[in-house]
């Protein structure tokens, strides 16, 4: 078995991308903060898995990979990702791949602009300004907080707002005259599209690394804020012939971005009743945590993925939001989740919940093991995958 933590893996790449047996290597428990990952983008056409889970597995590489040449590391991680992988998730990953160069080898882009990131051209001034200065001053300076945990604030320029409408509006115009069927972005919205499956999960990425991210390590940081890494970014749609509301819910994410693109429309608020953990989502609102949000074109609302909201019945005209759900999907507790087709492994303190995108992602519970938990479920684990083990890891 490849290593994990503490154990050494007998397995490694050569300068090739070949694995080798002749010398031990092991990934980090934790990410290295300080590493700037290779891009593998360019190779996405020839990967068997996204070339964003590469960039996040590459910064729990040991110390003397991180140095080492892209096809070494891309070896050394694809022997690690295929080994932890069932035959059922490669085959939809495959799948989902198939999916999307389809759709990108013949849809058309209406605004190209669009599909690469250009801040200045996106986002109004005091968004940059705080973005830049980078500091907990320079955010809260551009937010209002009306709840515990809910902020607003201006982020998008009115000409993006409309450039996004109209490709999203060509985007659906191709699907229905082709009649190519596609995924919607979860189960609960029936209409609306998943912008990274067209092309802009690339500029996506960068708006939850450059912008994002900064703000959630402040905001966010006790759900992981400062270590997200990836991202399912999407429209959806409100209105006539389009959904009505949407139901009471928490997001597949760790953090929340949630941007009104217009057009005309009454109703539509978001409603906030409180963050809970999984086991008391039903639990009753208290007072101080209801909130009512009226959506207003361009401004954002950043939340925590558990704070419990949904969103009233848009009773007129049209109404389309982007949302960005920002995940810590690769956190090594998060690694082995993905791939281990046990339902629930006690030693790690791992639960696979209800899949709510289509069997795209899955949303996990994370609670630190007790020792006794540990030493219980050890011999069993190591029955099920091989020797592998977790770094301690004390409560705060």
């Amino acid at each position: 078995m490849s290593g994990i933590g503490n154990e050494q893996a007998p397995f490694t790449a050569n300068g090739n991308g070949v694995v080798s047996g002749h010398e031990t290597i092991r990934l980090r428990v934790k990410p290295s903060k300080d590493h700037k990952p290779d891009s593998y983008e360019d190779l996405q056409h020839h990967l068997e898995f996204s070339p964003l889970l590469f960039s996040s597995l590459e910064r729990y590489l040991p110390q003397s990979m991180l140095n080492d040449t892209r096809e070494s590391k891309l070896g050394y991680m694809s022997t690690i990702l295929r080994r932890y992988s069932s035959n059922g998730e490669r085959v939809r990953v495959h799948r989902h791949k198939e999916y999307k160069q389809k759709i990108m080898a013949n849809y058309q882009p209406l605004h190209r602009e669009l599909y690469a990131m250009h801040a200045e051209n996106f986002f109004v001034p005091s968004f940059l300004r705080a973005i830049s200065e980078n500091t907990e001053e320079s955010f809260r300076s551009m937010i209002i907080e009306p709840s515990q945990g809910v902020y607003i604030f201006e982020m998008l320029q009115p000409r993006f707002c409309e450039l996004l409408f109209d490709e999203v509006e060509n985007f659906e115009r191709w699907v229905h005259d082709t009649k190519f069927r596609i995924m919607r972005p979860n189960t609960m919205n029936k209409y609306g599209a998943v912008l990274d499956d067209f092309g802009m999960e690339s500029m996506l990425d960068k708006l939850m690394n450059e912008f994002i991210r900064p703000m959630s390590k402040v905001f966010f940081s006790d759900v992981g804020g400062s270590s997200l890494d990836l991202h399912h970014g999407f429209v959806v749609e409100y209105g006539m012939d389009r959904d009505v509301e949407l139901g009471f819910h928490v997001d597949d994410s760790e953090v929340t971005l949630n941007v009104c693109l217009g057009k005309q429309f009454s109703g539509g608020e978001l409603f906030f009743r409180g963050v809970r953990c999984e086991q008391h989502v039903n639990s009753e609102t208290q007072p101080e945590e209801s909130f009512d949000y009226s959506h207003v074109p361009g401004r954002a609302v950043l939340h925590r993925g558990r704070h419990r909201h949904g969103a009233r019945a848009t009773t007129s005209g049209n109404r389309i939001n982007l949302i960005l759900w920002c995940r810590r999907c690769f956190s090594f507790s998060h690694f082995l989740a993905m791939f281990l087709p046990c339902k629930r492994i006690s030693g790690f303190g791992l639960q696979r919940a209800e899949e709510i995108s289509k069997g795209r992602l899955f949303k996990l519970v994370w609670r630190v093991p007790t020792s006794e938990e540990r030493k219980a479920s050890s011999n069993n684990y190591r029955n099920q995958i091989g020797t592998v083990t977790l770094e301690s890891k004390t409560e705060n």
